[in-house]
């Protein structure tokens, strides 16, 4: 059965949640980040499961690719910021790892969705 809502994908779910953590963990940052990088992982985790949402919504397979690559650089993005705030004393490592291991799993989902998809997009030019 084809995918009829972004809101059915698992990895969206899972970005979701993401997100939810990223805004939890983020809480306690100095003020002076709140517009550095509270800001900024903020943006990136919500960046990735609006592009899986906007993707899923567009009408050609292509489309949905390219968004899926604009999370993966979001992903990659947040991992980084996370690394940082870590280094910096405002994430304790438990917090770090729950978050990269969730970067990690939406990584691996976004990895297989990408490759679902190009499979099949020789074979069907119309939505995804």
């Amino acid at each position: 059965m084809a995918v009829k809502h972004f809101r059915e994908l698992e990895v969206w779910k899972k970005a979701m949640d993401l997100v939810v953590g990223c805004y939890r963990h983020t809480d306690p940052f100095p003020s002076h980040e709140q517009f550095g990088l509270t800001s900024q992982i903020r943006r990136a985790a919500v960046s990735v499961s609006a592009n899986i949402a906007e993707g899923q919504a567009r009408f050609h397979t292509s489309e949905f690719l390219y968004h899926l690559s604009v999370a993966s650089g979001s992903l990659a993005e947040l991992e980084t910021l996370l690394e940082i705030s870590s280094r910096l004393g405002y994430l304790k490592q438990p917090q770090l790892e729950r978050l990269l291991a969730g970067c990690q799993e939406v990584g691996r989902m976004l990895q297989r969705l990408r490759q679902a998809l190009e499979r099949r997009q020789p074979n069907e030019p119309g939505r995804a």
